[in-house]
């Protein structure tokens, strides 16, 4: 089986900065930065990005690795979902982005909703935690679990935030080209789901 080199460079980079967090011998150190040093220059070889716009992004955190956290509204009207459309890429995916420092899941997902969408919600219920390996995403240097909370719709009007080009409600059979680093069409699908089966219990990978 051929070696997927994003996951490789990924763990690489990831034993590279646990073995900096906890290592106090100079040679150890001296290794380490060597690892990841060979993490940066597999990744900047598969990106075609230049080595230290890869080192800033893929190898600059501190202490021990885990997964970030992207948190994502999940908000009905009818037979629709909202949606907002992405300036970085110009394609749609839901209301939302990595979790903040100083703000729980709740609150993110409310303050997000509210900056993409104009829309003011409450948080209801965590509906999916998934782990962002295990769906059709594209591969990125980072590994990310994906939290998608039921949001209940409290106020406000439908308006563009700083990093939305637009905002509007999409039935299940009619959904616009999806951004599919952030969402996936077999996430919304499983959303519906929800809505048609409010007992469903939390999906989890």
């Amino acid at each position: 089986m051929a070696l997927n080199w994003i996951e490789v460079a990924k763990r690489i980079q990831a034993i590279a900065q646990n073995g900096l967090t906890f290592s106090e011998g100079m040679y150890d150190i001296d290794r380490y930065e060597e690892l990841r040093d060979i993490s940066v220059k597999i990744m900047a070889e598969i990106s075609e990005e230049p080595v230290e716009k890869v080192k800033e992004l893929f190898a600059s955190a501190t202490g021990y690795q885990t997964p970030k956290v992207d948190i994502r509204g999940v908000v009905f009207e009818g037979d629709k979902i909202l949606m907002i459309k992405e300036i970085a890429d110009n394609k749609w995916s839901l209301p939302g982005g990595w979790a903040d420092v100083n703000y729980s899941p709740a609150e993110i997902v409310c303050k997000e909703v509210w900056e993409e969408s104009g829309i003011e919600v409450k948080a209801l219920r965590l509906l999916a935690v998934c782990d962002k390996h295990k769906h059709p995403h594209p591969h990125d240097p980072y590994h990310a679990y994906k939290m998608f909370f039921l949001c209940e719709r409290t106020g406000g009007e439908l308006k563009t935030g700083m990093e939305t080009l637009d905002v509007s409600f999409f039935a299940e059979d009619d959904l616009p080209e999806l951004s599919v680093d952030r969402v996936t069409e077999s996430q919304i699908n499983m959303l519906f789901d929800f809505k048609r089966n409010p007992e469903k219990e939390t999906y989890f990978d």
